[in-house]
């Protein structure tokens, strides 16, 4: 099992529980309120929510295409668009997190699924995992 695998299926796990939160969790709506989203909520977790479930699906089933030789090839566009999806948004939210003045701790999480995301969407772009 590679480290990419691993990393996808844990980030996506996240990003489906964040999202579900972001619905459910009155907690969730508050913090939403206090970022200034609390309009956005709901989308933001539909976002979470496909961008987990893209990460998921494209870490375990990988598409077969052919290259210009006929060649077959690994295609992993569900994978590295749900990733590079998921890292956008996680910078937003470390703008964000700064822009409140949220102290250094608060920022980590964001700071860390972005960096995780872009390790995903990095080895999924270029079709080179993590062993």
């Amino acid at each position: 099992m590679n480290i990419t695998l691993i990393i996808s299926l844990f980030s996506g796990i996240s990003f489906i529980v964040y999202g579900i939160s972001s619905f459910r969790s009155k907690r969730m709506i508050s913090e939403f309120q206090r970022w200034g989203y609390g309009n956005q909520r709901k989308l933001i977790g539909c976002f979470q929510l496909i961008g987990g479930a893209g990460l998921i699906y494209g870490s375990l089933f990988v598409i077969n295409t052919f290259d210009s030789n006929n060649s077959i090839v690994n295609s992993n566009n569900i994978l590295a668009g749900s990733s590079l999806i998921l890292t956008i948004m996680m910078i937003g939210a470390v703008f964000v997190r700064i822009d409140i003045k949220d102290k250094f701790i608060n920022i980590l999480p964001a700071t860390f699924y972005a960096i995780l995301n872009f390790i995903i969407f990095y080895s999924s772009f270029l079709n080179n995992p993590i062993d």
